[in-house]
């Protein structure tokens, strides 16, 4: 796996994403330590709160920021996205109130959304074997679990020494550290072949990707994993500390053998899809949320718990992480960036649904009921891929063009009006061909 390191572009953009991700992680951090400070026993409706402005911010301006994202180079548009983050971690130490917490969550979100999906889309125009890319999802996917145990360990470490709003210092030299490093290699740019205007550029994304039966399936996953990710992420702490009588300490150690559970996925996956296409593999991996969740309320100890939170780790990365494949593969080089983008809006529309359900039906219903529901929900979403990913895809699919002259250059070649080649959906092929 990290022989693909030995790619020089690559190598800096992966690093950019851990320095980053280790200053998202410090910043986490201190945020509770900010609402707390500001907020007392109302911290939690702070941070929820900031939550829901997070969610909301990636949903509805990721599209956008893909808009303009053929209008500047992507390293330019990479570069100035840190350094906004980098302005905004800078700014938070000094915040007295509490909306003008929202207010820079809200600018520091809006830089993330136009930053994550045009850096995703990067990395297949830098790594354009597949077998190469793979790998970086799984390296990816290893940096974020690996993220989600060390950073609260080196802000613990820091505490010691150093009050908590130095801790949005290490979040700004983060930034800055991840747009040198971008800034250190060339990226390739993919024009689009024409001009379009902004309702065209802003809806473009969505609109190939829900034209497309593989995302189609894709989309309906994403609901499977933000079911189990919510229950896991908004509950956590619930079941330990109320459920099981115990501490903080063991709340970690329930979120770290969930971290473990979905490292391990990740370093099997790139033999894994060596022989087994992307639709089982994560179709097995929702399944595998999906009876985990059933057995959630038979959980009796932390050791079950843990047992339970690093199989529902193992299935959520397993069903999540291949995603990055399906993206590249179903669009043209200048279409990625729109295509990432509408990823990253529609799987945090997943979570903007399953955050607060989760949490409304803990506290309600119970965790056992909570538990039931939304594997019920997860169990959809897997019927849903079902029915919209073909458990078949052909790689060449035959189609015509009736509205293209007999000597358009798209035809040219072919020796009849139907003819046979991978799909995409582009201005050339605007509906999928039916599969026959």
């Amino acid at each position: 796996m990290l022989t693909i390191l030995a790619n020089r572009t690559y190598r800096h953009l992966f690093a950019a994403q851990v320095i980053a991700l280790i200053g998202t992680g410090l910043a986490t951090v201190a945020l509770g330590l900010l609402a707390w400070q500001i907020a007392g026993a109302n911290a939690g409706l702070v941070l929820g709160t900031a939550l829901a402005i997070k969610m909301i911010a990636y949903v509805t301006l990721a599209p956008i920021a893909s808009a303009f994202a053929d209008r500047v180079p992507r390293r330019t548009m990479l570069v100035a996205l840190d350094l906004i983050r980098a302005t905004v971690a800078l700014a938070l130490p000094f915040v007295t109130e509490v909306w003008q917490i929202y207010t820079l969550i809200f600018l520091l979100q809006a830089a993330s959304a136009g930053f994550t999906p045009t850096f995703q889309a990067t990395i297949p125009d830098v790594l354009p074997d597949e077998a190469e890319y793979t790998r970086a999802l799984s390296l990816s996917r290893l940096a974020c679990d690996l993220e989600n145990l060390l950073s609260p360990m080196l802000a613990a470490a820091l505490l010691t020494v150093v009050s908590f709003p130095m801790l949005f210092g290490g979040t700004v030299v983060g930034f800055v550290l991840s747009a040198l490093l971008v800034v250190s290699v060339a990226l390739p740019s993919p024009r689009p072949q024409q001009p379009r205007g902004i309702w065209d550029r802003t809806t473009r994304g969505i609109r190939i990707y829900l034209a497309t039966p593989r995302l189609r399936g894709l989309l309906a996953l994403n609901l499977s994993v933000a079911a189990a990710g919510a229950m896991v992420i908004v509950n956590t702490v619930v079941i330990v500390q109320a459920g099981l009588g115990l501490g903080q300490t063991q709340v970690a150690l329930a979120l770290a053998a969930f971290g473990a559970g979905s490292m391990v996925a990740a370093l099997a996956l790139p033999r894994l899809l060596d022989r087994m296409p992307d639709r089982p593999a994560m179709i097995g991996g929702a399944a595998l949320l999906v009876l985990g969740m059933l057995a959630g309320p038979l959980v009796g100890s932390l050791t079950t718990l843990g047992l339970l939170w690093a199989a529902l780790g193992f299935g959520y990365s397993l069903t999540q992480t291949p995603g990055g494949r399906l993206l590249r593969r179903s669009a043209q080089p200048e279409d990625r960036p729109a295509i990432f983008a509408a990823q990253f809006a529609l799987s945090h529309a997943c979570w903007l649904l399953t955050y607060p359900l989760a949490g409304w039906l803990g506290a309600t219903l119970g965790l056992s009921a909570a538990f039931l529901v939304m594997a019920g929900l997860a169990a959809l979403g897997i019927l849903a891929a079902l029915l919209l990913w073909p458990a078949k895809e052909f790689e060449n699919l035959e189609h015509t063009h009736p509205d293209l002259a007999p000597d358009h250059p798209h035809l040219r070649g072919h020796e009849t009006a139907a003819h046979r080649h991978p799909v995409v959906i582009d201005d050339l092929h605007r509906v999928w061909p039916a599969q026959i």
